[in-house]
């Protein structure tokens, strides 16, 4: 069964009871959902939902990907699916694809993401897509196992990085104090 908008508003919903200071930036993806948007739909370019994987190792390492489209250092993840059941499946499956790290290698911290992060997508022509926005869930997950083989399609390499790399204050202050 794939992502319906209930399951989006429902994550929303229980991450916005941990982190109500939110729900101002939130206000506009609620406000998507009551317009009728499919947000699972790639080409809802008003906004639409993607997963990402914070993977923490056992000493507290982030693992990072570099994306060959972006050429930037990032942190797993992509678009749901309609094979996804939720959001936490789709940040496992993306993890899966494109770093060869199985689902069960990896303990989920919780049902619910640390980090909601809606950021602006550059236009890609050779797809026929416009600028638009991705409004990414970010579940925490724990490993102790090593990367898989890449997805090199997407991903050029993996690194281990400190905490302290993760440019975003919200961010970097989640993880942190999850990982305590």
């Amino acid at each position: 069964m794939a992502i319906t908008a209930d399951h989006i508003r429902t994550v929303i919903g229980d991450y916005l009871d941990a982190y109500p200071e939110e729900k101002r930036s939130l206000a506009p993806v609620l406000e998507l959902l009551d317009d009728g948007a499919d947000l699972t739909s790639r080409g809802e370019f008003r906004g639409h939902v993607t997963a990402g994987a914070i993977l923490a190792d056992p000493d507290g390492r982030i693992l990072h990907i570099h994306h060959l489209a972006l050429d930037k250092w990032l942190l797993p993840g992509g678009h749901v699916e309609a094979s996804d059941d939720t959001l936490l499946d789709a940040a496992l499956r993306e993890l899966a694809e494109e770093t060869g790290m199985p689902a069960a290698a990896v303990t989920p911290a919780g049902d619910r993401p640390v980090h909601v992060d809606i950021h602006p997508i550059p236009a890609n022509p050779a797809k026929g897509e416009p600028n638009h926005r991705h409004i990414d869930f970010r579940f925490l997950l724990h490993t102790a196992d090593a990367v898989g083989p890449l997805q090199t399609e997407e991903v050029t390499a993996a690194a281990w990085r400190e905490v302290d790399d993760i440019s975003d204050p919200v961010l970097k202050h989640r993880i942190t104090e999850a990982l305590r």
